[in-house]
């Protein structure tokens, strides 16, 4: 008998049927991974198959590994018969051919995450039909906003809208002046004034536009 058989006798016992996958899967597995492939066809309870691999491996038939409370049980590599050249080269061409699988597999995935992100950013029908009904309602309150307004006894004239324009950009000048010169002057106190800027302002009363969150319009 070759060194690649060794083992229980053949049969259906679970020792049998247990070293006869690993070695056919050539993979580890957990024992609760094992229950559950075998458990349909062969009908293995969960401790006959724990029992089972336990024994495989006490009589070193198969290897255990821990993994913190996990144990993954794999055939042992040096009772299998080794590959020889031929079967390697199949055994490469399938791994290449199964990676392209899996890339272009991936690729699909990417692009259907892709279409599906797309679909769920998107309205629906119903979605876009009530926004269309909200814009309707919007036009129709603009419109009879800008009639009433269009219809008003008291518009403002283009003349009398320059004049305002005129006034404001004279006023907004002398504000920006007025404001210069006032800083200039504050500057020139606190220069010699031992306290910071912030008390002198409080003992003085001095109230500025910040204070009551106004900006001065910029020049035009």
């Amino acid at each position: 008998m070759s060194k690649g058989r060794e083992g229980p006798s053949a049969g259906g016992g679970p020792t049998a049927v247990l070293l006869r996958y690993l070695r056919e899967q050539n993979r580890p597995y957990s024992a609760q991974d094992v229950f559950g492939n075998l458990q349909r066809e062969h009908g293995l309870g969960k401790a006959a198959v724990v029992k089972a691999l336990e024994q495989l491996a006490q009589q070193g038939h198969i290897r255990e590994k821990a993994y913190g409370k996990q144990k993954v049980y794999f055939a042992d590599q040096e009772r299998l018969p080794a590959a020889g050249d031929a079967e390697l080269r199949v055994l490469d061409a399938d791994i290449a051919a199964r990676s392209a699988e899996v890339q272009a597999l991936l690729q699909g995935c990417r692009q259907l995450e892709a279409e599906l992100k797309d679909l769920n950013s998107s309205m629906t029908t119903a979605d876009m039909a009530r926004e269309v009904e909200e814009l309707r309602k919007d036009c129709a309150s603009y419109t009879e906003k800008l009639e009433r307004i269009k219809s008003a006894a008291n518009q403002v004239t283009p003349e009398e809208k320059e004049k305002v324009c005129s006034e404001q950009k004279l006023y907004c000048k002398e504000w920006r002046r007025r404001k210069r010169m006032a800083t200039e002057l504050l500057d020139a106190i606190l220069e010699g004034y031992p306290k910071s800027k912030k008390q002198f302002f409080e003992e003085v009363g001095i109230e500025t536009d910040e204070d009551h969150n106004v900006t001065l319009p910029a020049a035009v």
